[in-house]
């Protein structure tokens, strides 16, 4: 049986957004993330301030008009230095579009510019300076989501509107009021300059920094030297009232063979949570690939010997330390050392349920005799069956678990070389050094962890995990802290 406690820290940002690529793939999903609105309005604020910057740091083109005036003929003027002062972009939305998928949108927004101006008429030339408001902006984006080759995700946008509902034009200046008498024609110039301006530089950001950042997202993970973690995505997002739900591999391979594994994954079923910004479901699959991997690497299987038990522990793997355990051990192989092997027939098996997960690995003990001519002579064969529970939590960007024994711990004799074994009394050592020695070498490993799929810059906070049937669910609120 098996545990699984909350704990702190997880996700931000746009991994909002790097789920929301595809791939097409017949099986059930490893792991699924589940976005939920709390999450796009989130990246939407941020991307919204990203916007805001972009549109503060560019220059307006300058652009030339004539004017006509009665009895006086006509003249040319001239705008430059055309800077953004300031940009408010107010009422912004990340919604979704059930089985179609996101539109950003942005309404009532303002845009201070300042410049200069210069007009002349024949010999006559005077300048000045010019205030321009623009407000009322509305801007629609449509982003189409997708996945290159590698299994990474990718974002264009696909259509982009905007409209500004009133430009006020002021003119300062020698004969300011001359370039007045046009204001309307002027602004409504600007009007167009700035809607193409403002789609331009909306397109311009989504492809130079949201698309880099999607493709941070690692679709290979490295979890140590023997094993990685595979996040290529299997399927479309899907878009619903209350998520985006995008699925993952999930899968956890051996680096020097990638083949796949002989299991499918089962199907999850998320409960109708929607508080946090996102929410990943990881199923079971993951966990017991990692058990297959380290499992077929020959990493479970465990030779003891004597230097590994510690000095404090009164039975040492000689034979004089086995006597009252079996009893014809020391006749036949005096103060001889001794070895244990600890292997299992198959891959441990982790199952989740809800409230808890179960762990029932079934191993096999042999001891051996070590002879003065360094040959190994079989002493017996036990079968032992115990239960754990585990701890899950996160560490930084890696899901970490540790384990603590359950009430099963049951050894039986299968077969002896040396005559009739205390099996209890040995059932009862061996407890005592798993609990001691060996479980903590296993939390150690455990402590690794494997990877999330996280792009850079993502911090998660506001945990929860909790086991359900077949997969476990982390649940988190997320910030991007660009650096």
């Amino acid at each position: 049986m098996i545990r699984v406690a909350q704990s702190g820290v997880l996700v931000s940002l746009l991994l909002l957004l790097e789920v929301l690529c595809s791939r097409v793939d017949a099986s059930n999903p490893g792991i699924v993330a589940k976005i939920t609105q709390k999450g796009l309005n989130y990246a939407c604020a941020e991307a919204v301030t990203t916007l805001e910057k972009e549109l503060l740091m560019i220059t307006l083109p300058d652009f030339k008009g004539d004017f006509k005036i009665k009895h006086l003929g006509r003249g040319e003027y001239h705008f430059k230095s055309l800077n953004i002062k300031s940009v408010e972009l107010k009422n912004s939305k990340l919604d979704l579009l059930p089985g179609e998928g996101l539109k950003a949108s942005i309404s009532n927004a303002f845009i201070h510019v300042d410049g200069d101006w210069k007009a002349r008429k024949s010999f006559l030339k005077v300048d000045g300076s010019i205030d321009l408001q623009v407000e009322g902006i509305s801007i629609s984006v449509s982003l189409q989501l997708s996945s290159d080759s590698s299994g990474r995700p990718t974002v264009t946008s696909k259509k982009c509107s905007s409209h500004i509902a009133d430009v006020d034009l002021h003119v300062s200046g020698q004969i300011g009021w001359l370039l007045n008498l046009f204001h309307s024609q002027i602004e409504s110039k600007f009007r167009r300059i700035l809607e193409d301006k403002i789609c331009e530089i909306v397109k311009k950001s989504v492809a130079s920094d949201l698309q880099p950042f999607l493709q941070t997202l690692p679709v290979i993970a490295k979890i140590d030297q023997i094993a990685a973690m595979d996040y290529t995505l299997t399927g479309p997002p899907q878009a619903t009232s209350h998520s985006l739900d995008t699925p993952f591999k999930g899968e956890i391979f051996r680096q020097s063979d990638h083949s796949p594994v002989p299991f499918e994954p089962p199907a999850m079923t998320f409960p109708e949570d929607h508080d946090l910004m996102v929410y990943f479901g990881i199923s079971e699959r993951a966990f017991n690939t990692a058990s297959q991997v380290y499992w077929e690497s020959g990493f479970m299987s465990y030779t003891i010997t004597d230097d590994m038990i510690p000095p404090s522990f009164s039975i040492r793997l000689i034979t004089s330390s086995f006597r009252a355990l079996v009893p014809q051990l020391g006749k036949l192989y005096p103060n001889m050392p001794m070895e244990l092997q600890i292997s299992t027939s198959s891959p441990p098996v982790m199952e989740f349920i809800s409230g808890n997960v179960t762990l029932t690995p079934v191993m096999d003990l042999q001891a051996f005799v070590i002879q003065p001519n360094s040959l190994r002579a079989h002493l017996f064969s036990l079968s032992l069956k115990i239960s754990a529970w585990a701890t899950m939590g996160v560490n930084a960007n890696r899901l970490v678990s540790s384990v603590t024994p359950g009430s099963l711990f049951t050894m039986e004799l299968k077969h002896s070389d040396i005559g009739p074994i205390n099996v209890p009394l040995m059932q009862a050592i061996l407890k005592h050094y798993a609990l001691s020695t060996l479980l903590p070498a296993v939390n150690e490993n455990l402590e690794i962890g494997f990877p999330l799929p996280l792009p850079r810059n993502i911090q998660l906070h506001d945990l929860i995990i909790q086991p359900y049937q077949d997969f476990v669910l982390l649940g988190a609120n997320v910030k991007y802290t660009k650096k």
